[in-house]
């Protein structure tokens, strides 16, 4: 069974809350998010979600990037700001 878009959405958006709010996480948990990113974009996805969309590339590369667990810390504290404005465009998604 596949998991739908919004099944997607929920996990991105909790993976990423708990990073922001812990402030760590780890190497899976970043190819998981873009896992869940590829996934979307090859997702036909409808017209509330256009916001996010051009988000989506970033969101990739933000848990793509991460090779090791040395630096994934760094990593996560470097992109506080791009966590919060990610988080606040899923919520808003959500809210929809």
């Amino acid at each position: 069974m596949s998991l739908t878009v919004n099944d997607q959405l929920n996990m991105l958006y909790d993976l990423l809350t708990e990073q922001c709010e812990d402030g760590c996480g780890t190497v899976s948990e970043c190819q998981q998010i873009a896992r869940i990113v590829h996934s979307l974009q090859s997702k036909q996805m409808d017209s509330r979600h256009e916001t996010l969309t051009g988000h989506l590339p970033n969101i990739y590369d933000y848990g793509n990037n991460v090779q090791s667990t040395q630096q994934l810390d760094d990593h996560i504290r470097s992109n506080q700001p791009n966590l919060h404005e990610w988080i606040s465009v899923l919520e808003q998604i959500k809210d929809q």
